[in-house]
């Protein structure tokens, strides 16, 4: 396995760990009645995420940004793994965006301004870096 996959395996994994970082407090603060119902617009008057807690709120709007990265992320993968093309440059690459994306969690929960932008942007540029160099 090229070192890329397995940062891929623990980037996946690293999701795993968003969702429960997010759905524990939510399931706390709303009630399992709530958040194991069929959430029907009528019943519930407003999405769930609308009725949380701003920190929860944060942690999940930073795990439905990790599902758009790490589209991005496989893709680029992907690519260098069966373009075989690995290098230094492209797995150092894949360990900084597994870096800034474990980071952008608690900088996106805490409110951190603007280090939550900026380690966004580390982790889309380390992946268009793979991407760039997988095709040079």
């Amino acid at each position: 396995m090229t070192p890329e996959l397995t940062v891929l395996a623990l980037a996946a994994l690293w999701q795993v760990v968003q969702i429960a970082l997010m759905a524990i407090p939510a399931n706390l603060e709303l009630g399992t009645g709530k958040t194991l119902s069929p959430r029907d617009p009528d019943r519930l008057q407003k999405p769930l995420m609308d009725q949380v807690s701003l920190r929860t709120g944060r942690l999940h709007r930073a795990m439905t940004n990790h599902f758009e990265g790490l589209i991005l992320f496989t893709i680029g993968v992907v690519v260098v793994t069966l373009g075989e093309a690995s290098s230094p440059l492209t797995t150092t690459c894949a360990w900084v965006y597994l870096a800034a994306r474990i980071l952008y969690v608690p900088a996106y929960a805490f409110g951190w301004v603007p280090w939550r932008s900026v380690l966004w942007s580390v982790g889309l540029g380390a992946t268009v870096v793979m991407l760039i160099a997988a095709l040079i």
